[in-house]
């Protein structure tokens, strides 16, 4: 037990530690100072410029910013599109593996473009290296640098600068931040032992019978991996993510991949600090979030330790829930896993989050209703100072002090914009598909578990869908529907494509009307008249105001999503405690 909870320390203060330099870098990035890739990168950005016909000095308002993302992500969005129905007869193709159905590959392109990556798919059985690679792995970059691009426009917005422009913080994000990092954890993750090959599936004997073989799917996994652990994509190469060995094969590997999902989220508040011109309050910020992250790792960690009452029951002595995880990582890892892939809106799993109890059901479930808990790449940023907006408003109104945020007055127009990313788009995108699913059970969700576990499964999967996470309780009929099942007409045929079509809806909802409103707060944050500090200006870089923004957090979120929370995991943790009690 002891080591467990001495690798969850140990790897937090991994990320903390590293928090201050990468959040410099960043910051040095983003406002165009120099740094040592300059040399190497100038030239080619010059050149990335002139051919797109972009100036790298010229700015642009809120809504330039915000059609230059939806212009660029339908483009990119056509493009994955493409190359996946037309994968049967491209090459990289060792298995010749034919296009999926339209709609599991609408979704997957939405999935991708929206930085979610929630999989309806078996990577290694349905999709190709070069759509893995070509289409997939180009749109995990993409993706993660636009919503690294709408973070830093939103800092500089918040903190009276121009929003900059969306093509050259798009580029600088790739170039200056995403690649190099992965280029260096590809190579680490290979010599490590991630497999980076274009060969076909491996044909060995088995051990059972030495005259039967079967093939192991490989492929070019170790680049695929590190992009979706930093740009926090999360799809996975294999259908079981990173508890496959050849994605996550030991713990060094588990290590960097938590350090990587972690990293840029957290590094954005300690940039916004430098942006501001003030550290204090960046940490203060920072220890919201990350209270809340440890709070969550110690109710899962308690969970999966303790283990399931009814089976400890049956074996006469308590024992950890092995269920639905690798032996390699324990209790300890997956549900450090689990947290930080919900909390950060990656998505990833090294275990299956449908075996979790009650829990950690609740915990990664809050993580995707919240979205700030470090948050999305980028975009969980600029929630969290959406929040923090609203926090100076109410505290403003509590104690009779005008609202205001660096020197800026909080109005009409931002406590609206505010409330409606935070109280309006992500419930809609949530509750409204989820309760049409529900009212149909039989016809539409294809539940494999009745009960309040069943409702999890598909109230988590519309949450995975909006908060751009990508992770799955499943047990639910949403996969690509085998070949037999598409000829006959079968019933998991109708419930694929319902699953596919209704969560492209909260796709699209969670990522795009979300990053409108942020970039219109930011604009008009920019625009306003910076008013002089007096004694009567509420500070925001104090403990007690951080405590107030906090408790707002925790009210809001309760307010918004508790009656869902307690009709799933909550009501799941009572029914198995009334079960051994008897």
């Amino acid at each position: 037990m002891l080591q467990g909870w001495i690798q969850i320390a140990l790897t937090l203060l991994i990320v903390v530690a590293i928090t201050p330099f990468f959040g410099r870098y960043m910051a040095r990035v983003f406002q165009e100072q120099r740094t040592f890739l300059d040399p190497i990168l100038n030239p080619i950005e010059r050149l990335l410029y002139s051919l797109i016909g972009v100036s790298a000095r010229e700015d642009m308002t809120g809504w330039q910013y915000a059609r230059a993302i939806l212009y660029s992500n339908i483009v990119m969005g056509l493009l994955i599109f493409f190359i996946i129905m037309s994968q049967g007869w491209l090459p990289l193709n060792p298995v010749r593996v034919g296009a999926p159905t339209w709609d599991t590959a609408l979704h997957t392109t939405i999935s991708f473009i929206t930085n979610t990556n929630q999989q309806h798919y078996s990577g290694e059985t349905y999709m190709s290296y070069a759509t893995q690679m070509w289409g997939l792995g180009y749109h995990m970059f993409t993706s993660a640098a636009t919503g690294l691009a709408v973070g830093i426009a939103f800092i500089r917005g918040l903190t009276g600068r121009p929003l900059g422009n969306f093509y050259v913080d798009l580029i600088r994000a790739i170039t200056r931040v995403l690649l190099p990092i992965s280029i260096v954890g590809a190579l680490i993750l290979i010599a490590a032992g991630v497999p980076e090959t274009l060969a076909g599936p491996a044909v060995v004997p088995t051990l059972e019978n030495p005259a039967i073989s079967q093939a192991i799917a490989r492929g070019p996994v170790a680049h695929f991996e590190i992009i979706k652990e930093l740009g926090e994509n999360g799809g996975g190469f294999f259908a079981i993510n990173s508890a496959h060995p050849f994605e996550n094969p030991n713990g060094l590997v588990n290590l960097i991949q938590i350090v990587a999902i972690l990293s840029i989220p957290t590094s954005l508040i300690y940039t916004y600090g430098i942006f501001a011109n003030n550290i204090k309050q960046a940490w203060l910020v920072y220890s919201i979030p990350l209270a809340i992250l440890v709070v969550f790792v110690i109710i899962t960690a308690i969970g999966e330790y303790n283990g399931n009452p009814a089976v400890n029951a049956l074996l006469g002595s308590q024992q950890p829930n092995l269920e639905g995880k690798e032996v390699r990582f324990g209790w300890a890892q997956s549900a450090l896993y689990a947290v930080i892939t919900t909390a950060t809106m990656c998505g990833a799993v090294n275990s299956l989050h449908d075996s979790f109890m009650p829990n950690g059901g609740f915990t990664t479930l809050s993580n995707m209703f919240f979205q700030i808990v470090f948050g999305g790449q980028g975009t969980g940023t600029a929630y969290l100072f959406a929040y923090l907006i609203l926090a100076v408003f109410v505290t403003g109104l509590m104690v009779g002090r005008t609202p205001e945020f660096l020197g800026r007055k909080i109005e009409k127009r931002e406590v609206v914009l505010a409330s409606f990313l935070i109280l309006m788009v992500h419930p809609i995108a949530i509750l409204i598909p989820a309760g049409i699913t529900l009212a149909f059970p039989d016809q539409l969700a294809g539940i494999s578990n009745p009960g309040f576990h069943g409702f999890s499964q598909v109230l988590y999967e519309y949450a995975s869908a909006a908060a751009n996470n990508g992770s799955g309780f499943e047990g639910l009929g949403d996969s690509q529907p085998s070949p037999i099942a598409i000829a006959t007409g079968a019933k998991t045929t109708v419930t694929a494509l319902w699953w596919n079509l209704s969560t492209c809806f909260s796709l699209l909802a969670g990522r795009y009307i979300p990053i409108i409103g942020l970039l219109l707060l930011s604009d008009s944050m920019s625009r306003k008249q910076t008013v002089p500090f007096t004694t009567g200006t509420l500070r925001t870089d104090t403990g007690l105001f951080t405590g107030v923004t906090a408790g707002v957090i925790l009210i809001l979120g309760a307010l918004t999503f508790f009656p869902v929370l307690a009709l799933g995991p909550i009501g799941e943790a009572f029914f198995i405690a009334k079960g051994v009690s008897g």
